[in-house]
This record gives C-alpha cells, structure tokens and sequence, in this order.
C-alpha cells in the first residue's frame, strides 16, 4: 500500500513537472513582442486610477524619447523624474515589473539590472544620510507609452539612476531595444557582505584583453589623447560624429574574434532573438567597418579609461573615469548601446 501510494505521488509529481514544462515551453514560443504586450496589459491592470496616471502616456507624448540614466532630483531631493516608481507599487505590481524586465532582457541582463538597481542600497550605506543624491532602491520608474498590442505602436520604460531601458514596438515587433544604458557604481564592491562583486565584468575584461592584444602600430590608430565623451542623454539620437580609431578590417582574426566578443557582450543583454537580430544588423552593415577607439591614463591611481565601439549602425560607449562612492578611482562604470539611426524607432 505504502509502495503505491510512493508510486502515486511520484507520478503526480511526474504529471505536474510535464505540465510545468509544456507552460513554460507555450510561453517561450511565443514572440517576445506578444510577450511584452501581456506583460505591460498586465502591470497596467494593477494600477489604481492615479497610478495609471503616473505610469502611462501617449504613444508621441515627448517623455518617451526623453531619457536619463543620471540621478534626477530636486532641491528638496524629491525626484522629477517621470513614470511610476517601484516605491509607489504594491508588492504585486513591483513583482509585475520585475515580470516585464524577464521578458525585455536575457537571463545575463535581468541579472546585471537587478543587481544595479540594488547598488543603491550600497550607495546609501556608504554616503550615508548626508549624501548630496537620495539613494533609493526603489527609485526606479516604469513609463509606457500608447496601449500595448500586436497591432499599433507603443513602447516601454524602466528607468532610474544608472539604468535607462527602452523598447518600441509596432505591429508586433520590437523595432528598437535602444537607448540601451546600464551603469555600475561601484564598479567593484571593495568591502561589505557583497565585496568582489562586478555587476558588469564582461564589457571590462573583454575591452582590456582587446586593448593589450594590439600591436604598437595599431596602438597608434586606437588609442586616443583625451578620454572619450560622456553618453548624452536626454537626446532621441545618437550624436557621437564620425568614426574614429581602428576599423576592424585591419585587425587579426584574433582580434577581431575579441572585438566580436565585446559587441556580443553588449547584444546579449537582451533575449535571444532580439539579439541575434541587433547582430545580424552588425555583420550585415559590415563588421570590417566597425571601429574601436580607446584612451587609458596609465599614469593616473586606477588607470580610468573609456571605449567606443561604433559600427554603421551602432555605438558603444563605455567610460570608467569617475570615483566611487568610497572614493576608489576609476571604480564607477557607464555603458550605453545606441541604435544607429533608430533609437526609439525614429528610423521607421
């Protein structure tokens, strides 16, 4: 008896697991787009009537191009930015968020994301109640924009300090993931429980191995005098001009194999078939075109240095120059991935 009823449960559990998993199959074969549209319906149907006021504008309302990864606050350290934040959300609706983000980003993304968002907690202890920026893990807002569906235009909106990720869609697809902006500070967490973490490891690790495979020659044409400039936000294009430094036409298959590895690092913050579409973009425009500049003070206490990757139809910028929180040099990272000219769909 004992040994059926054993035999029992292990085959209800069996039953169970089968189903699970043909849920979470019918669920991944869906689009990514159709997937962000129930999500967002979703979040929205949680929302009282001045949160949904709060956290939803029209499809052409000028917030949604207008983006910001810096801390945003008043005087009074209240923030001005726009959207719902996370502080004003249920514990369902914030789990709804977090829901939409599983869908916008890759496992790898949704990882780093979370990660930055909870830094601020670190920030707080470190700067303290006398800090001149409110600290506030949950300080992170959410936007959407016209009514999501598979039929007309709309996008999407997580935003806060050192975070800005953006998603347009129209017709049932995700026409532009980008502004695509993650930071780190500090870059590396030098003491605490969480001391040893990197956030974004692989855009440093890659970029430097890049950097030391150069020859002196090519050194020459990738290294620059003055740091690359700062991502400009509050923008909807891009305004990086030409390209500068060494296109990848006149790299090693080594070289180019690493410089493969950093895009990729990049694209891959995403889910895996907005991804491989950002990268066939790459290679299609000609991945020989694409160039990378850097500049390094090796003579400065922690060596800050910044990075740009800028093909025909992208640009990456990476700069960690500023000190973190405890004053570490060089220890506070910004990254952007820019759709070139299709920022917030504006190519279409």
């Amino acid at each position: 008896m004992r040994a059926s009823l054993l035999m029992r449960g292990s085959l209800f559990a069996l039953v169970a697991a089968i189903a699970g998993t043909m849920l979470v199959v019918g669920q991944a074969a869906k689009p990514t787009a159709t997937q962000m549209a129930d999500s967002a319906n979703k979040l929205i149907g949680t929302f009282d009537d001045k949160q949904k006021k709060q956290a939803t504008f029209t499809y052409n309302d000028p917030h949604r191009t207008t983006w910001y990864f810096t801390p945003q606050q008043d005087k009074d350290r209240k923030s001005t930015r726009k959207g719902l934040p996370l502080e004003a959300m249920t514990a369902e609706q914030k789990a709804a968020v977090l829901d939409l983000l599983k869908v916008g980003l890759s496992a790898k993304g949704y990882t780093q994301v979370t990660t930055i968002m909870s830094l601020e907690g670190v920030l707080a202890e470190l700067e303290g109640k006398t800090g001149a920026m409110v600290r506030n893990p949950n300080w992170y807002f959410v936007s959407i924009f016209g009514e999501p569906s598979n039929t007309g235009a709309w996008g999407w909106r997580v935003e806060g300090h050192h975070l800005s990720l953006n998603f347009t869609l129209d017709k049932g697809q995700v026409i532009s993931a980008t502004p695509l902006m993650l930071g780190a500070n500090p870059a590396e967490v030098k003491a605490g429980p969480k001391k040893g973490l990197r956030t974004l490891p692989e855009i440093e690790d890659i970029a430097k191995k890049l950097m030391a495979a150069l020859t002196p020659e090519q050194v020459k044409v990738a290294q620059q005098a003055k740091q690359l400039p700062e991502s400009k936000e509050g923008q909807p294009k891009a305004d990086v001009g030409t390209r500068i430094g060494l296109v990848a036409e006149k790299m090693t298959a080594d070289q180019k194999k690493l410089l493969n590895q950093l895009v990729e690092a990049y694209a891959n913050r995403l889910p895996g078939t907005i991804a491989a579409e950002e990268l066939k973009r790459y290679t299609d425009a000609g991945a020989g075109q694409v160039a990378f500049a850097y500049c390094i003070e090796e003579n400065k206490p922690g060596k800050p240095y910044t990075y740009r990757v800028h093909g025909p139809t992208f640009v990456i910028e990476f700069l960690n120059v500023q000190a973190d929180a405890s004053k570490n040099p060089a220890n506070h990272i910004h990254s952007a991935w820019r759709s070139l000219p299709n920022d917030f769909g504006l190519a279409k």
